[in-house]
């Protein structure tokens, strides 16, 4: 069952379209129907509210503007390492000194420097 605070993935004519965390849901006056505020992670941030029944809210197809739409909730995948940081294996013609092990900012092309 996907609920508030939860990330969804919204797809559009069953193609991804944009992420969205799940902000409020709250029963609208309709019976069934429920009054669900996105939060559309990109940039900038937007915040939209749709009127939906609960099968749609957990994934089932519906349409708006005559587009399908569906919401699929997302789930953090675990980590590769199970919770433990693990050192770097390096190739064996290449074994840094202990001291060029520690980590090093990289900058990004294009932004500014300070």
């Amino acid at each position: 069952m996907t609920v508030e605070n939860d990330i969804v993935l919204i797809y559009f004519d069953n193609k991804p379209l944009a992420y969205a965390r799940i902000e409020a849901i709250t029963p609208d006056h309709k019976k069934g129907w429920y009054l669900v505020k996105l939060l559309i992670l990109g940039i900038p941030l937007q915040a939209v509210y749709w009127i939906l029944k609960d099968a749609y809210i957990d994934g089932a197809e519906f349409t708006m503007n005559n587009k399908t739409m569906r919401l699929e909730k997302v789930a953090c995948p675990p980590d590769s390492t199970a919770g433990e940081m693990t050192e770097v294996d390096f190739p064996a013609d290449h074994v840094p000194e202990k001291s060029d092990r520690t980590a090093h900012v990289i900058p990004f092309p294009g932004l500014p420097q300070d």
